[in-house]
């Protein structure tokens, strides 16, 4: 039997409270595991990603700025984007598709 015709069954006739809801509950399962999962697991990776990143390490911020950073704190990096010129930006503003995340990549 094929997905349609167990939505078509669930839906026709006195099926009770619980076949009326059926497609209702399928399509949330779907819309779980397509869209809500990936993202989380995203948002995950980006995380972990953020946490490794120690001095050296060069990155790209969300903005393009490309730098080295001089100096982890505990919500920001002090990057040296040229010399003697350094800037503070965010964790958050490090963009996952840097120099660094290419090496995981090829790991993996």
């Amino acid at each position: 039997m094929n997905m349609l015709n167990i939505l078509l069954m669930a839906t026709e006739g006195e099926g009770g409270g619980f076949a009326a809801f059926l497609p209702l509950i399928l399509i949330i399962v779907v819309f779980y595991m397509f869209f809500i999962r990936p993202q989380l697991k995203k948002q995950k990776d980006a995380r972990k990603y953020r946490e490794a990143l120690k001095k050296g390490d060069k990155i790209i911020t969300i903005g393009g700025i490309h730098g080295k950073i001089t100096e982890v704190q505990e919500k920001t990096f002090t990057i040296e984007v040229a010399p003697e010129i350094r800037l503070r930006v965010e964790k958050s503003a490090v963009a996952m598709d840097g120099p660094q995340e290419q090496q995981l990549s090829e790991n993996r």
